[in-house]
């Protein structure tokens, strides 16, 4: 069933997100797309899609996304973790200066939706000032972990002006799946306006991620998709 989104004058499909670690994914209200700036997917009347990589920064796998992002001059949306944000700083630095857009991705990796408030917004923002003092911007683009948020949390995240950014097409890379799996679950699953999830952190075995990036790109590009970052797909600043 296709319904307009949150953006003015832009049609957006809203779709099941697949279960993702042990955390069964259930369709949420659409309204809270109405009512928040909340987003699985971009516009299905644009041919585009945003790579979107979890979890890191790290120094084995992150660095290799980067290099083949860089062959390809392609531009993805990186959704860091605070705490390798303190570990990482000069490959949160090599994203923002090679033109990737950074979001937020809580400081360690919690379930947010059993914390308490205090808690909850204490992960973004903390992560928020760790990203601004590396790049200069508080990211706008936020992914919860394990796509979970209550409606309560949403709204908060929304009166911030963040955008709550989940996704649509689930690579699975996180099980250590091999290139040609990785590949087919993306490009089997891929239409216009696909929010893409990969991952990019050490000690996950992500090689065969690493290796399937390489092919899914050119792929990608020989049917004339354009690959863009979150920004750019809804057309809205990195930073708050």
């Amino acid at each position: 069933m296709h319904r307009l989104g949150f953006v003015k004058d832009v049609i957006y499909p809203w779709r099941r997100i697949d279960p993702i670690s042990h955390i069964l994914q259930k369709e949420q209200p659409f309204s809270w797309v109405e009512k928040y700036s909340y987003v699985y997917s971009g516009p299905y009347n644009k041919n585009a899609i945003a790579l979107t990589f979890d979890d890191g920064p790290d120094q084995v796998y992150t660095p290799k996304v980067l290099d083949i992002l860089k062959k390809y001059r392609v531009k993805a949306t990186f959704f860091l973790v605070g705490n390798n944000v303190e570990k990482y700083p000069q490959v949160v630095k090599r994203i923002a200066q090679e033109g990737h857009q950074i979001g937020n991705h809580s400081y360690d990796h919690a379930n947010l939706k059993k914390l308490p408030d205090k808690a909850y917004h204490e992960q973004i923002e903390k992560t928020g000032r760790l990203i601004r003092n590396l790049v200069g911007y508080t990211p706008k683009a936020f992914r919860p972990p394990y796509g979970s948020l209550s409606e309560k949390q949403v709204k908060w995240a929304s009166d911030k002006k963040y955008l709550v950014t989940q996704w649509n097409v689930d690579t699975l890379d996180w099980k250590g799946l091999s290139k040609e799996e990785v590949l087919s679950r993306a490009l089997d699953s891929t239409t216009p306006g696909a929010i893409i999830l990969q991952h990019s952190m050490y000690p996950m075995k992500l090689q065969g991620s690493v290796e399937a990036l390489d092919q899914m790109i050119p792929i990608l590009k020989s049917n004339g998709t354009r690959l863009v970052t979150i920004s750019q797909m809804f057309h809205i600043p990195q930073g708050i």
